[in-house]
């Protein structure tokens, strides 16, 4: 596995313990699709939350939301409502919210954790 791969992997198991301390509650991790791959799915009170994870050394290259262009909201929406019609269960009477964590520093275990809610 190439060490961006397992810095990827690092930073949504410490995206996951984030919002799990925060009371949300991890329905799905790395849910594929031909469409794409969604990080994280949790529900937070009355919301089902979709969660982006970004990891990054450093910001040398810009700060992790700044990824998160146009184009990839439009997809995560995308994937987003795709997952909650597979999973309708889950995702009734709860409105859908898209978030972001930004997890910057060297190892993600000691790294800055952001979070962004609601990206619209």
């Amino acid at each position: 596995m190439a060490q961006k791969d397992i810095r990827g992997r690092d930073g949504e198991e410490r995206a996951a313990r984030h919002l799990a301390a925060l009371g949300y509650t991890i329905l799905d991790r790395n849910w594929r699709t031909a469409g794409g791959e969604l990080d994280i799915v949790a529900a937070h009170g009355a919301d089902l939350v979709v969660v982006e994870v970004k990891t990054r050394r450093t910001d040398g290259f810009g700060h992790p939301f700044e990824a998160i262009d146009a184009r990839k909201r439009d997809r995560l929406w995308r994937l987003s409502c795709a997952w909650a019609a597979s999973h309708p269960d889950a995702a009734r009477r709860r409105r859908l919210r898209l978030d972001v964590i930004g997890i910057t520093g060297e190892d993600p275990a000691t790294a800055t954790v952001e979070h962004l809610e609601d990206l619209r």
